[in-house]
């Protein structure tokens, strides 16, 4: 287990040391950046709903691109993260129905 983060639904999101060899593999530029991802989940800036019931939490980073983190709640308590990548391309995601946005101060 490389750690827990709370969703804003208050469910403990895992990320399996399975899942995350499964992110560095694919995403080479995530390696070294899991309290990032864990981060995301409890920070995001918002919120988008999935293919599958999946929800997406969506953080901006460095250079004009966001952090993308896929997970799954399967109950009220227990969720655990699918995958996580880096995109420019936040009008794509934004076009999915909007779930949750982090409050304007």
């Amino acid at each position: 287990m490389i750690g827990m983060a709370e969703s804003q639904n208050g469910a403990l999101i895992r990320l399996t040391t399975e899942r995350w060899y499964h992110i560095v593999e694919h995403h080479d530029d995530l390696a070294g950046q899991a309290y990032l991802v864990l981060e995301t989940i409890e920070r995001p800036n918002f919120i988008v709903e999935g293919w599958h019931n999946e929800l997406l939490a969506i953080r901006g980073w460095e250079g004009g691109k966001h952090l993308v983190v896929v997970y799954k709640e399967i109950s009220h308590s227990d969720g655990f993260v699918i995958t996580a990548y880096l995109t420019s391309r936040l009008t794509r995601l934004q076009r999915r129905k909007i779930l949750w946005r982090k409050p304007q101060p």
